[in-house]
Order: structure tokens, then C-alpha cells, then sequence
């Protein structure tokens, strides 16, 4: 992946605990094409874990996991 991917969509779960954040991802790629980038911003830890983790079960490419601060992390997904 080239440094000026841009992202198509990007969801914003900043705020919010798990389960919610994994769940709003769910949908989120479920609405985007194949191909597209989702770029899903969170600060609970485990959501940053858990993300990658389910995105890749359910088949799509995590392109990136980007720790931007002390707790907020920047997770690239190409949808399949």
C-alpha cells in the first residue's frame, strides 16, 4: 500500500466501547464495494485489537494499523 492511499469512507467509533465499534465496522464494509477503503478511527484499545482481527475472518484486507497517539489508532480495511 503506497503512503497516499486515500481512504473512500471513514468511520469514526471514537468514544464508543466494544462492542460497538466492531459492530458499526461490520455493517460499514457491508455497504461498500469491493475495492473500496474504509478507514475506521477508534481509541479503546481492545477495539483496535478486535478490529483487524474479525475484518480479516470476514475476508477483507487490513491494509494498515496506525497508532496515532496514546490512544487513538487509524485502521485501513479494503473491502472484498
Amino acid at each position: 500500500m503506497s503512503s497516499d492511499t486515500k481512504p473512500t469512507e471513514v468511520l469514526d467509533v471514537r468514544g464508543e466501547v466494544c462492542p460497538y465499534p466492531d459492530v458499526k465496522t461490520q455493517k460499514k464494509v457491508k455497504s461498500m464495494k469491493s475495492g473500496e477503503i474504509l478507514e475506521v478511527l477508534v481509541d479503546y484499545p481492545l477495539s483496535a485489537e478486535r478490529i483487524p482481527r474479525s475484518m480479516e475472518k470476514s475476508g477483507h484486507e487490513v491494509l494498515k494499523v496506525d497508532k496515532k497517539g496514546t490512544s487513538d489508532w487509524s485502521i485501513l480495511i479494503k473491502v472484498k
